[in-house]
């Protein structure tokens, strides 16, 4: 990506951070569209929808600045390409945790993306208590001339755990990073709340699915039968006929 963004400058075509948000957003249609093609492929073959709803965002300028002088680099336009991992985002709303490692597996074998690396804060949670699935991958992006491939961060989540994510996020702003003690050790219980529920909605719907397939069985059983009643009628009344 470097490589288009400085020959885009240097043939003056455009400003190179355009140039850049113009390539992220290409990335995040990229991908949205095959989140979607495979939700409707799940849908068709399944009959259920594994993505509640999707999110995609750019980080902004402020943001990405703020990440780069952190990690002790420069704001260039190649830093920013080789360092920030996450300046286009998508987040995948799931109803079950079932559906975050379904999901990242489906994604995992889509053959043009690569995925570059997964933190699974799931089964690994941050102190803090957040929970999600976070994956680096790359897209390629086809321009009229060439092939760049760019970065997006995927995260997949349950319902439970973008809820509490997005009020830990907005609790923690307020502090600027330094909330008391307590503010934390509840934020870390509702977590565990949130895990709690999640556990509890996922038996809730397996013991529902088993439920269902129970009477469907019953009913082809009861078919079944029924069937087998019908052609030894036919029989008697053929032989009596006779």
């Amino acid at each position: 990506m470097d490589k288009i963004v400085r020959e885009y400058d240097k043939n003056n075509q455009v400003d190179s951070w355009e140039t850049l948000i113009f390539l992220y957003n290409a990335a995040l249609k990229e991908v949205s569209t095959k989140l979607d093609i495979l939700n409707d492929e799940f849908q068709n073959v399944h009959r259920y929808n594994p993505i509640e709803h999707i999110k995609t965002r750019i980080k902004t300028p402020e943001s990405i600045v703020k990440k780069l002088r952190k990690q002790g680099h420069e704001p260039t336009i190649d830093n920013m390409v080789k360092y920030v991992n996450d300046i286009a985002g998508v987040r995948i709303i799931c109803s079950f945790t079932s559906d975050i490692y379904r999901l990242a597996e489906m994604i995992g074998k889509q053959s043009d993306l690569k995925v570059l690396s997964i933190k699974d804060y799931i089964k690994n949670p941050k102190e803090s208590g957040y929970k999600s699935y976070h994956m680096i991958i790359t897209v390629p992006v086809f321009l009229s001339d060439s092939v760049v491939d760019t970065k997006v961060e995927i995260q997949i989540r349950t319902i439970a755990m973008d809820f509490w994510a997005s009020l830990e996020h907005k609790i923690y702003y307020k502090f600027e990073g330094n909330a008391p003690e307590y503010i934390s050790r509840d934020l870390q219980e509702c977590a565990r709340m949130v895990w709690r529920l999640d556990e509890r909605m996922l038996q809730l719907n397996e013991a529902i699915q088993a439920c269902l397939e129970e009477q469907e069985k019953q009913a082809a059983g009861g078919a079944g039968k029924d069937t087998d009643k019908d052609i030894e009628k036919d029989t008697a009344q053929a032989e009596k006929s006779e």
